[in-house]
């Protein structure tokens, strides 16, 4: 699920910086330091939409000139909760499940979530096949839907373990 959340930094500037372009600078360095990080709490920062405010420097004590500014800003938070439905890619296929992506989020679906009827091959390449219409497989690349029965959120990722065994759930249809 997506938020519009608000968020602060320091940012610290060397004196090269210093200048009419400064805040431009500043600007520049929360995007970079920010978008695409991942934090426990808010999931992963996908985009910077605003500065909301930026503090007058304060001159670090460390003898170097280099000036500290504390940022507001508002961006966009991408975190999945327990029981969201997600599509995703699918990046590998193995005889234990599948891996899955969905932007910077991945996921694992286990064979035993997958529907009985999909059943394992590694004939031309691993697949999970369905025995009652060899037209619908999973193999690397293709997208499925999946529901996220369980999270791990570390400090800078979260990882989901999903499953198909539910109506409306699996390949996307082509």
């Amino acid at each position: 699920m997506f938020f519009h959340i608000e968020q602060e930094k320091n940012i610290v500037l060397e004196p090269m910086y210093f200048g009419k372009r400064m805040r431009e600078m500043i600007e520049s360095r929360v995007r970079q330091e920010v978008e695409g990080s991942c934090t426990g709490r808010h999931g992963y920062i996908v985009m910077v939409t605003n500065i909301v405010h930026i503090s007058e420097g304060m001159i670090t004590d460390d003898g170097t000139a280099r000036a500290k500014f504390h940022v507001k800003y508002s961006a966009i938070a991408f975190r999945p909760f327990k029981n969201e439905v997600l599509d995703c890619v699918v990046v590998q296929v193995t005889k234990f499940g599948f891996f899955a992506e969905a932007g910077p989020l991945k996921l694992f679906v286990s064979n035993q979530l997958v529907p009985e009827e999909m059943v394992f091959e590694s004939v031309d390449e691993n697949a999970y096949v369905d025995k009652t219409d060899i037209s619908h497989r999973i193999v690397k690349d293709i997208e499925v839907r999946v529901k996220v029965v369980g999270l791990r959120i570390d400090h800078n990722e979260i990882f989901c373990v999903a499953t198909m065994k539910e109506p409306y759930l699996g390949p996307s249809p082509a």
